[in-house]
């Protein structure tokens, strides 16, 4: 057996050049440091030759002897600073290598986003808001909504104010800190926000109080605020369009699946629908509505119909009200049903005229910089029609705004529907996103699940919805299988390189063949790590991004003392308002 064959075989033959490799790297540096030394110390250019006598004096320490009166300190400081220079540049193309080597395989690198980047980006929002063409130099929020950071490191990305994005991540996956909380610290106009939680409000409230009046509509003591509004619920219900609009949002808070209405809930609906009309062109309140809600052989809502000319109207209602009585019956129990909240005096007093609280109208809302707040529970006596039907009222605000403006509002509305599926089932959402975001209003609708939004839309309404918006966010734990495994196919497949290698008798031989595999598995995208996300925009690949939660930024130190002292004022209040309630009982 010869020596190559045994062991160590393998690697011996690279002894010697590595040993002479190891000690140029050692000499070099010596060499250069202590002539630098001594150029610098006045002791002039004294290059020492390259001989084997010199390297056995550098690395014995008897640099005296080649650079008399030249410390031997300064030759290996010299030495060190020289190596550490020399690593620097080094270090920085060994970690872009890394980078690349831990970029997600055939997703979107970033020169293929720069339109969600840099002067791209700041084009696109000077042609939008024709109030920055004159702006010298543009804030980033100015330019559009903040999404994330590419995945392993950067840019930056935002979608523009000319977008709708569709958000769906399962619980405690950064919806709030992510993307609510950022998104209302950084709106540049007003800002309409729906939940059923208080951590988005805790957090931002103080923050916009600095741009404009805050409004919160809490009509069920999710923040414990005390009431300081009322909004006109009957307003926009002086048209049939608008009636039917409000009794659709009251309809849909109990109706599971808006797609699927049966005999009652489509009867409910045309009733509360010549009522609102009614109340509203008359002038009566939400009280007598109820009222005529109470007692379906009522005949005022009839006459009043007549009164103001709305004949057809009041022939459908009264031809109701005349049917036969366990019909008649049904059809209003089941409209009792769906306005029920309204029974509450508490909830009934924020959408009552009250002369001793300022009115929120959603038109003067639209044109500022001001902040809505609507909080409401889910569940047994939630809210969600009143939330849904304000809601609708101010983004319908701003399209009629933003058409008086010449098409777009300037500065851009942020709409941010966060448990949209719970408080906030607009019923028509699926058609109104295919126009929002050209009128200047950003929506964002946060989901749990695309089954959760399934239940509210139905398949053909949440399908729309998916295909209307531009941006899509898909963040961890999504445990719907058919869904996961169709975004898995809309990321498409790539090639896979496999090298394979074969040794026999008469030598080595290697082959590479080629497979095509998913670029992200199913498994994968449900394992997706809290704080990331998977971005599906119009018009580029699919790119996996790092949520940037408030509290990493850099102005987050005074956010957080702000969000801690509010979370201080919601116990103290909720204290009180329980200390009152057990004073009631008591009495």
């Amino acid at each position: 057996m010869s020596r190559q064959d045994g062991i160590g075989g393998d690697w011996l033959p690279w002894l010697i050049p590595g040993f002479a490799l190891v000690n140029l790297v050692v000499f070099v540096p010596l060499w250069l440091g202590g002539t630098l030394a001594a150029l610098l110390t006045g002791h002039g250019w004294q290059p020492p030759p390259f001989t084997l006598q010199v390297y056995v004096r550098l690395v014995s320490g008897a640099t005296q002897e080649l650079w008399p009166g030249v410390p031997s300190y300064l030759v290996y400081g010299g030495a060190v600073a020289l190596v550490l220079a020399g690593a620097a540049p080094l270090a920085l193309l060994v970690r872009g290598f890394v980078r690349r080597r831990r970029e997600p395989r055939s997703l979107a690198r970033p020169r293929e986003l720069s339109a969600m980047t840099g002067k791209g980006l700041e084009a696109r929002a000077r042609d939008l808001r024709p109030g920055l063409k004159d702006v010298a130099r543009l804030h980033p929020d100015d330019t559009g909504n903040l999404l994330g950071d590419l995945v392993p490191a950067g840019p930056e990305l935002r979608s523009s104010y000319e977008d709708v994005e569709l958000d769906l991540m399962a619980p405690r996956a950064g919806k709030s800190t992510g993307i609510a909380i950022p998104r209302v610290l950084r709106a540049p106009g007003p800002v309409l926000l729906t939940s059923n939680k208080s951590d988005v409000f805790t957090v931002t409230r103080q923050e916009r109080t600095r741009v404009g009046r805050v409004w919160t509509f809490d009509p069920q003591g999710i923040a414990y605020t005390e009431r300081d509004m009322w909004w006109d619920m009957l307003s926009g219900c002086d048209t049939i369009e608008g009636a039917r609009r409000l009794a659709g949002h009251f309809v849909s808070s109990v109706n599971d699946d808006s797609s699927k209405k049966d005999f009652w809930i489509a009867a409910a609906q045309n009733t509360l629908t010549a009522l609102f009309l009614a109340a509203s062109r008359s002038g009566a309140t939400v009280n007598d509505l109820l009222a005529w809600l109470a007692d379906p052989a009522d005949r005022t809502p009839v006459d009043l119909l007549r009164d103001v000319g709305m004949t057809a109207m009041a022939d459908q209602l009264q031809g109701t009200v005349r049917g036969a009585v366990e019909t008649r019956d049904g059809i209003y129990e089941t409209a009792r049903q769906c306005v029920a909240c309204l029974l509450d005096p508490e909830i009934l007093a924020w959408v009552s005229p009250d002369p001793y609280r300022p009115q929120f109208i959603p038109e003067q809302h639209v044109l500022g910089r001001d902040t809505l707040y609507l909080l409401s529970k889910d569940g047994g006596g939630s809210a969600a029609g009143v939330i849904a039907g304000l809601a609708d009222s101010v983004i319908r605000a701003g399209v009629v705004a933003a058409e008086r403006m010449g098409g777009r509002l300037d500065p851009p509305m942020t709409a941010i529907l966060d448990e949209a599926a719970n408080v906030c089932r607009i019923s028509d959402l699926p058609d109104l996103y295919s126009h929002l975001g050209s009128r200047g209003i950003s929506v964002v609708t946060l989901l749990q699940s695309y089954r959760q939004g399934v239940r509210v839309w139905g398949e053909a309404g949440m399908d729309a919805l998916w295909s209307a918006a531009t941006v899509k966010l898909l963040g961890a734990g999504l445990d719907d299988a058919d869904f996961v495994d169709k975004v898995a196919r809309l990321v498409g497949q790539h090639d896979v390189r496999t090298p394979s290698y074969s040794r026999s008798k008469d030598g080595s031989s290697r082959s590479v063949s080629y497979r095509q595999e998913q670029v992200l598995p199913a498994d994968k995208i449900r394992a997706l790590p809290k704080g990331t996300a998977l971005l599906l925009a119009t018009g580029v690949r699919p790119a996996l991004i790092r949520l940037r939660p408030w509290f990493r930024e850099p102005n987050a130190g005074p956010i957080a003392a702000a969000a801690k002292a509010e979370v201080q004022a919601i116990t103290d209040r909720a204290a009180a308002s329980w200390s009152r309630r057990e004073s009631r009982q008591v009495g």
